[in-house]
């Protein structure tokens, strides 16, 4: 089964034609994801925020490791959100993210300071988001994944009507949808059967790869 069906199969849209957001894909450089609503379903209680699924992580962390073994040196990656939230800064630190960037309410801002800080260009990044203060950076970047949520079909028509994006997940936010959109990733760009086995060696290839990831020290800090 090629990949498109495999990802039609569980309710993924292509919204860019497969074969051209192969082409955008090729020229990624750094990811932004968002938070509430892509690593989770948007859920809060009073002021402690929302979590994250270790699944979510998981497939991150795969993305990262096909990029490094294809390319040698590891991708940017970011979070970006509205909130201050401490389990995106926790995630964010594990993981060895460049930077948890938070009380971002105008995202495009953080664009301007990824740009700027790690000589990048709009087009060499790809978003993760899942709503309407996110279509203004979606609409910036070389390729953009909207997590599902079934709950908002017109703006989901919107997106479609007006190219904002390029891939909508059939998973949720907190159910696999950043998974499901990381294994779209490495399945049009990379092997997931050789970042597969690397990570279950965990010797030689993928110590080198942590000793290069574990290197990065995040960041966390306001973009107002």
């Amino acid at each position: 089964m090629d990949i498109q069906s495999q990802f039609e199969n569980i309710g993924g849209h292509f919204i860019t034609p497969i074969d051209e957001l192969k082409q955008k894909l090729s020229k990624i450089k750094a990811y932004i994801f968002d938070w509430d609503g892509v690593f989770n379903n948007g859920s809060k209680v009073g002021n402690e925020g929302s979590s994250f699924a270790e699944p979510d992580a998981m497939g991150v962390n795969m993305l990262k490791l096909d990029y490094w073994l294809r390319n040698g040196d590891l991708p940017a990656t970011f979070i970006v959100t509205g909130e201050e939230n401490k389990s995106s800064q926790f995630l964010a630190t594990r993981e060895h993210m460049n930077a948890a960037f938070f009380k971002c309410k105008f995202k495009v801002r953080a664009l301007d300071l990824i740009c700027k800080e790690n000589d990048l260009k709009p087009e060499e990044i790809a978003f993760f988001f899942d709503d309407i203060l996110d279509v203004e950076l979606a609409r910036s970047v070389g390729a953009s994944f909207q997590i599902n949520r079934k709950a908002n079909p017109l703006f989901n028509q919107y997106l479609v009507d007006n190219k904002s994006c390029d891939y909508r997940t059939g998973s949720a936010g907190g159910d696999g949808g950043v998974r499901e959109a990381c294994e779209l990733i490495i399945g049009l760009t990379g092997s997931l059967p050789r970042a597969i086995e690397t990570r279950i060696e965990f010797v030689g290839d993928y110590s080198k790869y942590l000793n290069d990831r574990n290197l990065i020290q995040t960041i966390c800090e306001p973009v107002e």
